[in-house]
């Protein structure tokens, strides 16, 4: 049978035997409707004291995009309409840690809501922006920004996503850690790290939030901070908005959490010697650190010594300026070490990436370059290299569309 990949912005065709499985995974049915998303806004509204004059919309950055250029419209119109003015709305891009966009990008990003619109672009690193709000249990400093503070109305829209490490990607994450201080962000993410184990912390899963010590402080942040308003996304694995849920509690966000649950958690147990996988193309593979979740989610249909085939092109390049350096320790015991004493920088990511590569063989179709790529501890391969490891293949094989989506 033929298959077609995406990497990148391209279509990659492969060959399969008959014999191949595709695990898959049930699709959200399209139910966006502007009066019931505008209805449901307005009564959230309602229910808290929400005065206008200060209005701060939270969105995610490129690498998470929730269907802004169509639904942010939607979201001003209702406020303009309640009496808001538009000098008194200001949209803040939930960076954390990742670099700042272009102007082009952010203009394809959120349509023209970012011409009429004034957008703020967060930087972690700058310390006068942050105020303290206080020390988790975990003691992580909650440090955010405070002109978000000083807000008499705060909206947070994203996308609902599994987290390799944080249980679950958009809501709460868009305040914190995207709108959090780097020293702060660093030691929340610090968390996946099992000190006394000298290990990865076992319950830091996707889709796990309870006994997720790292979704624990996440959850206990968000007790510090203001109260708000949280739109939702559910995607489809073509990064279609197909529901837009509206809450403003801890339970709003959980039962988000288990609609995207839902759709994207496979049911089968099986393993297979060969793992053919996308990260979903563009922009799910933009760079190596987004890219890598994909690798996690597969590896785990990868029996013991087997072979994964990841396409993820990382036009963007790696994506962290730190990632690579704790690769080139050259031992996950020196990496930990490293971390252990000072997390930064995409050091739990580097992490997970050894015990998958110390437990099976990886290969990536990549614009990634050969010196970086052995850096990662995988190999490059091409389209014409993959249809012949299919062919020789003698054991089990599995081919996954969207590697981003599917966690098991």
């Amino acid at each position: 049978m033929d298959i077609s990949l995406k990497y990148g912005n391209q279509i990659i065709p492969l060959s399969l035997p008959v014999r191949t499985v595709l695990p898959e995974f049930e699709e959200p049915v399209f139910e966006v409707d502007k009066e019931v998303f505008v209805r449901e806004l307005q009564a959230n509204l309602s229910t808290g004291s929400y005065p206008l004059q200060k209005i701060a919309v939270v969105v995610s950055d490129k690498t998470r995009l929730c269907g802004y250029p169509e639904y942010l419209p939607w979201v001003t119109e209702t406020l303009l309409k309640l009496g808001a003015q538009k000098k008194n709305i200001t949209f803040f891009i939930a960076y954390g840690t990742h670099a700042k966009q272009t102007e082009e990008e952010s203009l394809k990003s959120y349509g023209e809501t970012y011409r009429n619109f004034q957008f703020v672009h967060h930087q972690c690193a700058d310390s006068s922006l942050f105020e303290n709000k206080g020390v988790t249990s975990y003691g992580t400093p909650v440090d955010i920004r405070k002109d978000i503070l000083q807000c008499t109305l705060l909206i947070t829209f994203g996308s609902i996503s599994h987290h390799y490490f944080a249980g679950y990607g958009g809501g709460r994450k868009l305040l914190f850690p995207g709108l959090a201080s780097k020293k702060a962000i660093y030691h929340n993410h610090g968390l996946f790290l099992d000190r006394s184990g000298r290990a990865l912390a076992t319950e830091c899963q996707p889709g796990q939030l309870e006994g997720n010590p790292l979704a624990t402080d996440l959850k206990e942040i968000d007790s510090f901070l203001p109260q708000k308003i949280s739109i939702h996304g559910i995607l489809n694995a073509s990064g279609k908005v197909c529901r837009l849920m509206v809450g403003k509690d801890y339970h709003d966000f959980v039962r988000a959490c288990a609609v995207h649950d839902h759709y994207y958690r496979y049911k089968g147990k099986e393993i297979y010697d060969l793992v053919i996988a996308s990260s979903g193309g563009y922009p799910k593979d933009i760079n190596f650190i987004q890219a890598h979740k994909s690798v996690h989610h597969a590896a785990a249909f990868v029996k013991d010594g087997g072979h994964l085939i990841i396409l993820s092109e990382c036009i963007d390049k790696v994506g962290s300026d730190y990632f690579l350096k704790y690769l080139e320790t050259g031992s996950f015991s020196a990496a930990f070490d490293i971390l252990e004493q000072h997390y930064e920088g995409n050091g739990g990511t580097a992490l997970s990436m050894m015990t998958k590569t110390k437990r099976i063989h990886i290969s990536m179709l990549t614009s990634l370059n050969d010196d970086i790529c052995q850096v990662l501890g995988v190999s490059r391969i091409t389209p014409e290299k993959i249809q012949q490891k299919i062919e020789e293949e003698i054991g089990s094989i599995a081919v996954i569309r969207n590697a981003s989506m599917l966690i098991r």
